[in-house]
């Protein structure tokens, strides 16, 4: 009789654990299927926003990178690798700089995005194999008809430390009663002996809008605080690939105009750490000053650009 109990509780865990493992199994093709949706959906993206560039860019590439992507897009799962291949080498040969920023980071996010998804659904594609390689799975056919899982081998986008980061920022010109501007003297960490003057302002987060950033950025500052309704503008706008930290980035510059509320001061103990480490002081510049000063001031045009800066006509100028 004990042989028979023994024989039955082993049958009942042998039992059990194949059931345990055809669940395991189960998730992880679930697991899988998921990972390639959400792979096929980032490669879909990186091929509208592709089209998009292709649309702003010289008529030549523009043409081939329209064309790449709609092959890449179209392509049946056995030529998807080749496909999507060659339309990664074409994008990392787009001369991004001539590109609106906004585009720029857009594609940049696809690209990411395709990065993510691509080591996620190769994790998943990996313990998919490593538990139907088992003796057992094969043996009893514990994966059913589920189709064998594959990886998708394409060659990721380069997102090197090398590669400039988009920065969008908002800035404020921000005028005292005798029309005088705000400057902040800071350094670039990384090149602490060399200080430049430049307005109030910083990035643009994550959904947030332009008008709003700015007058964000002015309250953290300056300790201002205007409604985004009171800012002009943006009046000018600048694009510049510039190193900060040893970092590259590729910044595009919107900048509003505003005038200081009577009887409001600036007080910066809104400055982050950073900000603290890298801004020295700030001042108030006339015109006059800005043109006779010797001292790096960005945007460089600001002198000249001051002449006609309580009186915006409605047009937005690029500046330097």
């Amino acid at each position: 009789m004990w042989i028979v109990v023994v024989a039955f509780g082993l049958l009942v865990l042998v039992g059990t654990w194949l059931v345990s493992v055809a669940n395991r199994l189960d998730r992880l093709h679930v697991r899988t299927d998921a990972a390639w949706a959400a792979l096929d959906a980032a490669l879909a993206r990186r091929a509208v926003v592709a089209r998009t560039v292709a649309g702003v860019i010289d008529p030549d590439p523009g043409d081939r990178l329209r064309v790449l992507a709609e092959r890449a897009e179209h392509a049946a799962r056995p030529d998807r690798e080749t496909a999507e291949n060659a339309l990664t080498r074409e994008l990392s040969a787009v001369d991004r700089r001539g590109i609106a920023l906004a585009l720029v980071t857009e594609l940049v996010d696809a690209e990411q995005r395709v990065v993510i998804a691509r080591r996620v659904h190769g994790d998943a594609v990996r313990d998919t194999l490593a538990l139907r390689r088992r003796r057992a799975v094969r043996w009893l056919k514990l994966a059913g008809t589920a189709p064998r899982p594959e990886y998708l081998e394409i060659a990721e986008p380069d997102l090197s430390e090398e590669s400039p980061r988009p920065r969008p920022s908002a800035r404020v010109v921000l005028l005292d009663s005798e029309d005088r501007v705000l400057l902040f003297r800071g350094h670039d960490p990384a090149r602490s002996d060399e200080s430049f003057w430049f307005t109030a302002g910083g990035g643009v987060e994550p959904g947030e809008d332009l008008r709003t950033a700015a007058s964000r950025e002015l309250r953290e500052e300056t300790g201002i605080d205007l409604p985004a309704t009171d800012l002009v503008g943006p009046i000018w706008r600048r694009r510049v690939v510039f190193s900060f930290a040893n970092r590259s980035y590729d910044g595009e510059e919107w900048f509003f105009l505003a005038h200081l509320p009577q009887g409001s001061t600036v007080d910066t103990a809104g400055f982050t750490d950073l900000e603290r480490e890298t801004i020295a002081e700030h001042r108030w510049w006339t015109a006059k000053e800005l043109q006779e000063t010797k001292e790096t001031i960005y945007p460089v045009q600001l002198a000249d650009l001051m002449a006609n800066t309580s009186t915006w006509d409605g047009i937005l100028r690029p500046v330097r």
